[in-house]
């Protein structure tokens, strides 16, 4: 009889861990990653610089950010190294709907690669996002530039 309730034990303590297990193999199972992927509009030049908006996708989610950065070695004569206030604008929305939204304000800039972030949300699938940024500092015009990115389904 006593062997029997060892039996009984052991079994029940083996069944036991094994139903344990199992919830933490399902929650491992249902892990997923969704993939980051960026696309950059053509890039715009002003001045001696580079200026391009990008969309960084992740599912449903878009975020969008200006980049500035040299458009070359810089040339006897200009401003740079030295550090340049540049007024920037970022906007974004969906092609026939909602509004991203926009920011504006001064970037400071020297001679290395500069991001504006900005805006962004989470957009329907199948989607297309339209960004917007533009560079200005005196007596340089904004240049805008663009992009334009469908989100997957």
């Amino acid at each position: 009889m006593r062997m029997n309730r060892l039996t009984l034990t052991a079994a029940g303590i083996a069944g036991a861990a094994a139903l344990l297990a199992v919830p933490a193999q399902a929650n491992a199972a249902q892990t997923t990653t969704t993939a980051t992927t960026v696309t950059c509009g053509a890039s715009g030049l002003q001045a001696g610089l580079s200026t391009r908006v990008c969309a960084e996708v992740t599912g449903d989610n878009v975020q969008l950010y200006g980049q500035i950065s040299l458009a070359g070695p810089p040339s006897p004569g200009t401003p740079w190294p030295q550090t340049v206030e540049l007024l920037t604008g970022l906007s974004g929305n969906v092609v026939g709907g909602a509004s991203l939204g926009s920011v504006s304000g001064r970037t400071l800039f020297t001679a290395s690669t500069v991001q504006v972030p900005g805006v962004g949300g989470t957009v329907p699938c199948g989607s297309t996002v339209h960004g917007g940024f533009s560079v200005a500092s005196y007596p340089w015009s904004p240049v805008p530039v663009t992009v334009d990115v469908v989100v997957p389904c």
